[in-house]
């Protein structure tokens, strides 16, 4: 679960896969489902943001 009581740039650079607000910002904000998000970070091993958007864009390309 995502620590509410922490809201510094560490926070805001991760994708909580447990916190269904976070899946639907972070889908929203890159044009995909909600699956791709989850299956992003199941494929990458990460919930970094940037990590994420980065594959998330290279799938997108091909």
């Amino acid at each position: 679960m995502d620590d509410k009581s922490k809201r510094g740039g560490r926070d805001r650079a991760t994708v909580s896969s447990s916190e269904n607000y976070e899946i639907q910002y972070f889908k929203e904000k890159m044009g995909v489902t909600a699956q791709a998000v989850t299956g992003a970070i199941r494929a990458t091993g990460s919930n970094d943001r940037k990590t994420l958007e980065k594959y998330l864009k290279d799938r997108h390309q091909k």
